[in-house]
């Protein structure tokens, strides 16, 4: 025999979708976090450092001379 449970959730709890701004902030955080990384890299003074995010570049397929 199956039974129904009937569970009420409070008013105010129930969790709502998030919004578009919401989702898009990490993702804008994530990729300007990139991008500082990668033209950081890219115009150091350490050559292991530029080197380093040289051969990213390449191993990325992203073209860089």
């Amino acid at each position: 025999m199956t039974s129904i449970v009937d569970v009420h959730v409070p008013a105010g709890t129930q969790s709502r979708p998030a919004s578009l701004i919401s989702k898009a902030i990490p993702v804008v955080v994530a990729a300007g976090l990139g991008l500082v990384l990668l033209y950081g890299a890219a115009f150091a003074e350490t050559p292991a450092l530029h080197n380093a995010a040289h051969d990213g570049r390449h191993s990325a397929g992203f073209p860089c001379h």
